[in-house]
């Protein structure tokens, strides 16, 4: 059986007061005599339902100020906020569409861009609390789209340019916008479809996608953005596409998904501290192509609707965000 140091590179800590908080970390706190690591007791927790069960939709938000919209079948216009207790039918879309980016800070201010519609897949609106507006259209249109930030901060990138089930050619192309225009930035190391998103324009990760060959197929692959340029890893420690997402580039969580074989639903939950993944709680139901939180913090993460089993769902999940606390070993 392998010991701490051969798992981790390193030996256990031997300190004289507690470590910092990174989850996982085992250390021995010679002045309390005690041997202790730091885990999180984070689970879900099940919501109010969305009003209308629907996949490949979108959100922004947080649990206590979110909003959802798009979706199919069929493609859907339908926008929902929720209060934290309740979800109300609210402003449609200006154009119906499913597999569109959403993100936001809540559910008085979001942006839509992209989704499967008609191509170029170039749409873009804005949220203002009431109603959608047409807004500037992106340089690069794309179905699946990696999206971050806030409605006047944006940071959009790869995706599908093709309608259809079957996919067509996966794009690597980033591009920002700044509240009046879209600039293309530099792109994704690799290109891919369905992306999950966690972070802000200038800082944020890309987790997970749909590799462009063979199609279908997904990978584990994490790539981290500087404001600048896309670096790659550490990678998942699951393999797979159209996830969600919510929280920062320090301190991010990853959940859902579809994963092989055969592209199933997972409910499979991951946590980012800043250097490494580590597995939590899943997900109730296992979904795929819900609506994520996408702008909220990792400890105030949604989940709403998405393709189970069954086929379209009204779930809606809320992480409880547990914080990471320092647990005791006890002998036995």
């Amino acid at each position: 059986m392998a010991n701490y140091k051969e798992i981790h590179g390193v030996k256990v800590q031997y300190r004289d007061s507690d470590a910092t908080a990174i989850e996982g970390d085992v250390w021995y706190n010679a002045t309390t005599g005690l041997l202790k690591m730091y885990a999180s007791a984070g689970s879900w927790a099940s919501g109010n339902a969305i009003n209308t069960a629907r996949q490949n939709l979108t959100g922004a938000g947080t649990q206590t100020s979110g909003l959802i919209f798009g979706g199919t079948p069929p493609n859907r216009d339908l926008t929902e906020s929720y209060d934290g207790t309740n979800w109300t039918e609210v402003g449609d879309l200006n154009l119906a569409r499913a597999e569109l980016a959403g993100t936001g800070a809540s559910n008085t201010s979001a942006a839509a861009v992209g989704g499967d519609t008609t191509p170029p897949f170039t749409q873009h609106e804005q949220w203002d609390g009431s109603s959608w507006t047409n807004s500037t259209t992106m340089n690069t249109g794309a179905r699946g789209r990696f999206c971050t930030g806030t409605a006047t901060a944006i940071l959009a990138a790869g995706g599908d340019t093709e309608a259809g089930p079957t996919g067509g050619p996966h794009v690597a192309t980033c591009e920002q916008w700044d509240g009046s225009s879209w600039t293309e930035v530099g792109d994704l190391n690799s290109a891919g479809y369905r992306i999950g998103s966690i972070g802000i324009t200038t800082a944020a990760l890309a987790t997970g996608r749909f590799v462009p060959s063979p199609t279908g197929v997904t990978t584990d692959k994490v790539e981290s953005w500087d404001n600048s340029s896309w670096t790659e890893g550490p990678d998942l420690n699951q393999s797979r596409a159209a996830l969600g997402g919510a929280g920062t580039q320090t301190a991010g969580l990853a959940f859902a998904g579809a994963m092989p074989p055969g592209n199933a639903s997972t409910g499979k939950t991951e946590n980012w501290d800043g250097s490494s993944w580590t597995e939590l709680g899943d997900l109730n139901t296992a979904v795929q192509g819900g609506a994520p939180s996408q702008q909220g913090t990792s400890l105030l993460a949604f989940s709403a609707g998405g393709y189970a089993s069954t086929g379209a769902v009204a779930n809606v999940e809320e992480w409880d965000g547990a914080p990471l606390a320092a647990v005791t070993f006890t002998s036995s």
